[in-house]
């Protein structure tokens, strides 16, 4: 979902995950959680290199402390789904059973939430500073996507920030008129983005 909503908005994604870190360390990937859990290094290190890519601006960010960790996001979004469907989602792609799988999210949500409490004092069970909250269960990657184009779109005209990216159409001062737009973009955008 998060390269649809990248190329759809013309901005660059920054998705690291503990899931290929774990991959590279040739670690199973709720060990390498209890390893995080009594190493708050590992957390701090991995915040650090996502806070400098994504100072760079014109960028969509898919992590769990994206939304809380950078403060000037133009957009906060929220994409959760009810734990049966992302248990299900999980034992397809994993080849667990449902049990196992939803065991694996309940602890995995539970280890990323106590560390992030404890490292941070964030709680990422509170999402009061969203903007805007989807749940992926009923809406396709790409519905979900358009509708966070939409609202990222939206936001940046009301705040008239138009800008260098995502084509937008010009109004023309005499709405009959037959010229042709030209269009302006939408830019500088840091759409940060947590997945479930």
């Amino acid at each position: 979902m998060g390269t649809v909503l990248s190329q759809k908005l013309g901005l660059r994604i920054i998705d690291p995950t503990f899931k290929t870190i774990a991959a590279k360390q040739k670690m199973d990937l709720m060990d390498f959680h209890k390893k995080a859990e009594g190493d708050h290094t590992i957390d701090k290190d991995f915040d650090a290199r996502l806070m400098a890519d994504a100072k760079k601006g014109n960028c969509v960010v898919m992590t769990w402390l994206g939304p809380w960790m950078i403060k000037d996001a133009d957009l906060r979004v929220w994409l959760y789904a009810p734990r049966a469907a992302r248990a299900a989602r999980v034992a397809r792609r994993d080849g667990m059973s449902p049990e196992a799988a939803e065991k694996h999210i309940e602890d995995r949500d539970e280890s990323n939430r106590m560390r992030y409490l404890d490292i941070y004092k964030i709680d990422i069970y509170d999402h009061s500073g969203f903007e805007l909250i989807i749940n992926s269960e009923k809406f396709a990657p790409s519905q979900s996507a358009a509708i966070i184009a939409e609202a990222a779109l939206q936001k940046a005209t009301a705040q008239g920030r138009l800008q260098e990216h995502m084509s937008v159409p010009k109004k023309s001062a005499q709405p009959s008129a037959p010229k042709k737009s030209k269009g302006k973009k939408v830019g500088n955008k840091k759409v940060s983005k947590k997945r479930k």
